[in-house]
């Protein structure tokens, strides 16, 4: 109510990060991090052909005319042309348990229990009522198993895809190490790659185009998870292997139009009763 109080009285609408000093964070939010601040999206200006510094399409967008403008105002308008207002609720869900024994990937398909995991979690997705349109997979086994068994839960979703780029991996080193699991250094080298670049491809704001908030369901694996997770929220990325995920759990990230990007929910696992949990 006091800080209210201040921000009325001083006729300002913008709080610092502690309103009574000036705070400066350890770690300062990087709003660029997915490359699509609006000025990131800017074409440089060509005058012979573009007048007053727009396109004929930016000055329609802006809805303003295309004569009279200061170069403050073209700026402006080409920036707003290019700001996100919408935004994208990304339902990340880790596979069910699945055949540990099996020597290739075609082998290790979901287990009974798995299966059940998956029926659960699709329950949970259709119970919750979503305006769900897109639906990514990895082409791993039991992901894309996980996938379809919650497909057949739910309402029809109108664009599901696989994606190599969201296979299980080993995403960076971790810190601190751990004993019991040590990849091979080639390991990181190749699947660190393909891994952020599925971070990249898949999380980043919405564009300017879209006019909804969307929401979006994400099958993969748990190293993809909470290397995503901390990747997204701007968290050191080495820290991934602290979190623990079951199968079957519903990680949600939301990622607001000017950039920011919050968790609901990580590894939530509510709708399974107790003797439904695991973490293999």
């Amino acid at each position: 109510l006091v800080v209210g109080w201040w921000l009325v009285a001083n006729n300002t609408t913008t709080a610092k990060a502690s309103w009574t000093t000036d705070f400066t964070p350890s770690v300062q939010w990087d709003w660029n991090w997915d490359r699509r601040e609006p000025s990131s999206l800017l074409k440089p200006s060509k005058n012979n052909k573009r007048k007053n510094g727009l396109a004929s399409d930016e000055l329609k967008q802006c809805s303003l005319p295309d004569s009279n403008l200061t170069d403050s105002e073209k700026l402006e308008a080409r920036l707003d042309a290019k700001k996100s207002t919408a935004s994208r609720y990304i339902i990340l869900i880790r596979h069910g348990q699945y055949n540990l024994d099996g020597e290739t990937d075609k082998d290790r398909k979901l287990t009974e229990l798995g299966r059940e995991q998956s029926k659960l979690t699709g329950e949970r997705l259709k119970a919750l009522n979503l305006p769900i349109t897109r639906l990514i997979h990895s082409t791993m086994t039991r992901a894309t198993e996980t996938a379809n068994i919650m497909m057949q839960h739910m309402d029809k979703i109108e664009k599901v895809e696989s994606s190599d780029l969201i296979r299980e991996g080993a995403p960076i080193p971790p810190e601190p190490p751990i004993g019991h699991w040590q990849p091979e250094n080639y390991q990181f080298f190749t699947d660190g790659p393909r891994i952020e670049a599925g971070f990249r491809h898949y999380f980043h704001r919405a564009s300017q185009s879209q006019t909804q908030d969307s929401y979006e369901v994400v099958v993969c694996h748990a190293n993809v998870i909470r290397y995503v997770v901390c990747r997204a929220l701007q968290f050191p990325p080495e820290a991934w292997l602290r979190m623990n995920l079951h199968n079957g759990s519903l990680t949600i990230l939301t990622i607001r139009p000017d950039g920011r990007v919050s968790m609901r929910q990580l590894g939530e696992c509510g709708h399974m009763p107790p003797s439904k949990l695991s973490f293999t």
